[in-house]
């Protein structure tokens, strides 16, 4: 067994250069009584999500406060790795998210993060509890920015403005790009709640986006009756409109483009 196979691995995620150097030295000196490697840093989540897929971790130090996307939503999709690392959250806010992280049992830092403090949360990472999808969910004050789908062992990135449409499919939702196709394993019901303001239900298991419906037509389903169905940008199939949503046809149609 090599010497690194015993140690804590660690990653550094902060947009902040100054802040990833702090970390660096403040690792180095716990090095001396607690066996570590940095694994890597990173300046964002997808750079995280890179760094990852070459250089698993053990526990991520992890901004919460960065652009694009923040440390929370990081975190879900993290969530989505086949072996998720421990999080540790840092962030130079003392507000309320620290009390429901607190809460579930996952340790945060405040800057100017102190030697004993980091000491400590590292001492105890194989024993911090794991996140939750459904707690970061609540915790988080805005709807995720993109959605991680998990193929080969690897967490791709879908922006949200992209997405088409969501349907679920026996245990997984089938998430529909202009693109392709991807499996996404969440529930409709939380995406739906989730993302209120940009999906809408067209039947019991599909939802899709508002933006992207370039409008409504009426054909005849199998059993001979009329029926209306979306058409969305881009894409060739039309999505059928169950009889209890076919009020969204009235909302929406007159400000289809």
């Amino acid at each position: 067994m090599s010497e690194d196979a015993n140690k804590l691995r660690v990653a550094i995620t902060d947009d902040e250069a100054p802040a990833r150097s702090r970390l660096k030295d403040l690792l180095e000196d716990i090095a001396g009584s607690i066996p570590l490697k940095l694994v890597g840093e990173a300046g964002n989540g997808r750079e995280l999500l890179s760094l990852l897929e070459a250089e698993p971790a053990d526990v991520v130090l992890l901004d919460i406060r960065m652009p694009e996307m923040d440390g929370i939503e990081v975190a879900q999709h993290l969530l989505k790795l086949p072996d998720p690392p421990h999080v540790v959250f840092t962030t130079a806010y003392d507000d309320y998210a620290l009390k429901a992280f607190e809460l579930h049992a996952i340790d945060y830092l405040v800057k100017p993060i102190r030697l004993r403090r980091l000491h400590d949360a590292l001492a105890r990472a194989r024993s911090i509890t794991r996140l939750s999808l459904d707690v970061l969910q609540n915790i988080a004050p805005e709807a995720r920015t993109h959605l991680g789908v998990q193929e080969r062992g690897r967490v791709t990135l879908i922006p949200i403005g992209a997405v088409l449409y969501l349907r679920a499919e026996l245990k997984y939702v089938t998430l529909r790009t202009a693109e392709r196709e991807y499996v996404l394993e969440e529930s409709l019901l939380r995406l739906e709640q989730e993302f209120a303001e940009r999906f809408v239900r067209i039947h019991r298991s599909c939802l899709v986006a508002r933006e992207h419906i370039e409008g409504f037509e009426k054909e005849t389903g199998e059993a001979g009756e009329p029926r209306w169905t979306v058409k969305m940008r881009g894409l060739a199939e039309r999505l059928p409109v169950s009889r209890r949503q076919q009020h969204i046809v009235r909302e929406l149609g007159r400000n289809v483009l």
